[in-house]
């Protein structure tokens, strides 16, 4: 049954790579992503399965299930498709999108004889407003045992860790008022945006090492001689667990509201983006993806360990909710950094192309291993439960 996944897999090769170029030739930014999300649910589709579009009142969001119509367990698979504005995909979604459905696809093949669910979702906005935040706050993955997908990367990475992260925009308002002629009866809101990374620049000094707190002047003002009356700050707060996010958070706006008093601004604080949770991997399950990578001809030294995540992933929003993983695959044999000119197009190579598959075969089988293993099932969902703890 293993060999008819590969099978499946493979003979569709050519039709998975030409969607991913399709994808990668037609960039598309978050929620906006009606192309992506019609070739990958059309396809699915044409393999049987049924498809709601719009989940969670997300216009490029989808839910695809093949169900075996007999007991077992649900595998579910995270498909990503958004693009970078100017970059494109710089950060290898054509592949991912297009590897989850292939992945699903091909583990379709065994419920027959397995019994259980395959269950895709078109998860959209990842690099802004992850579209997994919204399925995950009304509960749509607490109908997985496992969840899975696979990143696009310069090597072999196991699934590790991520940061949480917050994203908190202040809004000062001053008084305008001539620089020259009448400084004196003005509330300058830009020197409330200066003082607030002044405060913070101080508070780096007393905060853990994982931490990382950086921000951008969003709006500083019109002319140099008008005292300005509107400033905009934005930030990213993040750290390696979400409980000390949820802390830091609250003296990082401590630090804005100590420069509206200082400036006689008004200040408003707001969430320009949703908060993503810290990226908890089920080493149980992540073991069993290795292990494919390895049976498909990856040596087991290439396949790194994870340093200490430093970027934010919607997927850590799913791990809070079921066991996961988020492992990579090497896509390039130069040290190229995501989000990068370079990336995209290596991430719209042959090679590109060839780890896809690579990536979907091992998913598959990790899926196959899952419904045949009701032993490793309860390991997995046992490590789950004690992590939660």
């Amino acid at each position: 049954m293993k060999q008819n996944i590969l099978d499946t897999i493979q003979e569709k090769e050519k039709m998975f790579k030409e969607i991913s170029i399709y994808i990668g030739e037609n960039p598309e930014l978050g929620h906006e992503e009606y192309k992506a999300s019609k070739i990958l649910s059309d396809t699915l589709k044409k393999h049987d399965f049924q498809v709601d579009m719009g989940t969670c009142d997300l216009a490029t969001a989808f839910r695809a299930v093949y169900d075996s119509g007999k007991e077992g367990p649900t595998i579910g698979f995270m498909a990503e498709y958004d693009a970078l504005p100017e970059l494109g995909h710089a950060c290898g979604h054509n592949l991912i999108g297009t590897m989850s459905i292939a992945a699903a696809i091909g583990l379709s093949k065994a419920l027959e004889e397995t019994g259980g669910r395959v269950i895709v979702y078109g998860t959209p906005a990842e690099e802004t407003k992850g579209g997994k935040v919204t399925m995950a706050e009304n509960g749509i993955f607490e109908e997985l045992d496992v969840a899975m997908m696979v990143h696009p990367l310069d090597n072999y990475v196991k699934s590790g860790s991520s940061l949480a992260m917050d994203a908190i925009q202040f809004e000062f308002f001053g008084k305008a008022a001539h620089a020259a002629a009448s400084p004196h009866h003005g509330i300058n809101a830009l020197d409330a945006v200066l003082q607030t990374f002044n405060s913070i620049n101080a508070l780096r000094q007393h905060v853990t090492s994982d931490t990382r707190i950086h921000g951008i002047i969003k709006e500083g003002g019109t002319a140099a001689n008008i005292v300005p009356d509107y400033a905009v700050a934005q930030f990213y707060v993040r750290g390696a667990k979400r409980e000390y996010v949820n802390e830091l958070v609250k003296k990082v706006i401590q630090c804005a509201e100590g420069a509206a008093l200082q400036t006689g601004a008004t200040l408003k604080t707001s969430n320009y983006e949703f908060s993503y949770d810290d990226m908890i991997t089920n080493e149980t399950l992540s073991e069993v993806f290795s292990k494919q990578l390895v049976s498909l001809g990856v040596a087991a030294e290439d396949i790194l360990e994870q340093k200490d995540g430093t970027g934010s992933l919607d997927m850590g929003n799913v791990s809070q909710v079921v066991p996961s993983i988020h492992p990579y695959v090497k896509i390039c044999n130069e040290e190229y950094a995501c989000h990068t000119h370079e990336f995209r197009e290596a991430a719209m190579s042959e090679q590109g192309r060839d780890a896809m598959i690579l990536g979907a075969k091992s998913m598959a089988l990790t899926g196959y291993e899952i419904l045949t293993n009701k032993e490793l099932l309860i390991n997995i969902k046992e490590e789950f439960q004690l992590k939660r703890i």
